[in-house]
């Protein structure tokens, strides 16, 4: 409707002006300045819930960017514990108080997703293992996701805009889509062959029409040398992708001398599926829900010095928590 915001998500000014902040933070604000105490030196520190891969600083980074803040933190695709100090922020409260909601945000989310894509990949071992989770997320954050999964592990991402802020080529095939509508996975393969660039690798979706160890052989002979690997998809509905489909359409394959052609699977994968379907002869693996349904870690924010003072709410130990791991980044 005219007037109406077409997306509902915080535009990047609206989030450095303190526009998706909690409202006590404007109260807090309003409240210091009354006071003329909103530019009390402070000394805050982030910590986690739980363990996990960090992700997110180069956003907080760019949050606060017109302070004058220091800012003391773990690197990205570091490993945190619970309850450590992953960033400590020092400086007037002004200056980043009003951003508290938006800095443990990006951080919750962020470390979140990179710490199940850590997950798989450890699961996949040397294999590798690709993101393809942004159709589970609001299209604001899809990059944010493929992003901290790369952060975390992933060895590829599949947004477009992922691929683009990350500097590297987005990764995937052809989806049923394109099969469906063509009636034939051969003839897509035929097309798909014909038309991308010659460094795009053949990796064919065999799983729409016919029994995957066979279309697999059909679309082997088809392209021979030139097919790099067929992807399993295979929907839940039909039982999904198992250990035994693999291994079935790994000896095929080899027995018809395509011990080449590379096993792509996707669809369901967690950690555990990926490790049993990776024993089974899986080449490599696309990541989907497992990662973007991650929650988020959860992150706290403690003031725990003011004008150089020591202090903690209740249940906190009042002064700077010593963590050597932390390096000045700002």
């Amino acid at each position: 409707m005219k007037g109406d915001r077409r997306f509902f998500s915080a535009q990047h000014d609206e989030i450095k002006k303190g526009k998706i902040t909690d409202i006590y933070f404007l109260k807090t604000m309003k409240i210091l300045e009354n006071l003329k105490l909103k530019d009390t030196p402070v000394k805050a520190e982030i910590f986690a819930g739980e363990k996990g891969i960090f992700c997110g600083l180069t956003e907080v980074l760019n949050l606060l960017e017109d302070s004058e803040c220091k800012i003391y933190s773990l690197k990205e695709g570091e490993k945190f514990s619970k309850k450590e100090v992953v960033m400590r922020i020092e400086g007037k409260y002004s200056e980043f108080g009003l951003h508290e909601t938006a800095i443990l945000g990006i951080l919750a989310s962020s470390s979140g997703w990179a710490t199940a894509a850590h997950k798989c990949k450890k699961a996949a071992g040397d294999k590798p293992v690709v993101c393809f989770g942004s159709r589970h997320v609001h299209p604001s954050v899809a990059p944010v996701m493929e992003r901290a999964a790369k952060i975390g592990g992933a060895d590829g991402v599949s947004c477009v805009l992922a691929a683009e802020i990350l500097k590297t080529k987005p990764l995937g095939t052809v989806p049923h889509a394109a099969i469906l509508i063509a009636g034939s996975t051969g003839k897509i393969a035929k097309a798909y062959d014909r038309i991308m660039p010659k460094d795009e690798p053949r990796i064919i979706l065999v799983d729409t029409f016919k029994d995957e160890a066979e279309e697999s052989l059909n679309i082997a002979r088809i392209l021979n040398k030139k097919l790099d690997g067929v992807r399993l998809d295979t929907p839940k509905e039909r039982g999904g992708v198992t250990p035994e489909l693999v291994h079935e359409v790994r000896k095929r394959l080899d027995l018809e001398g395509f011990s080449h052609v590379k096993i792509f699977v996707s669809g369901g994968l967690n950690p555990e599926k990926i490790r049993i379907l990776g024993e089974a002869g899986a080449d490599a693996f696309g990541v989907g829900w497992y990662i973007s349904a991650a929650s988020p870690i959860e992150m706290t924010m403690d003031i725990k010095e003011v004008a150089g003072i020591p202090v903690a709410k209740r249940g906190r130990i009042p002064g700077i928590t010593e963590n050597k791991r932390l390096k000045r980044i700002k």
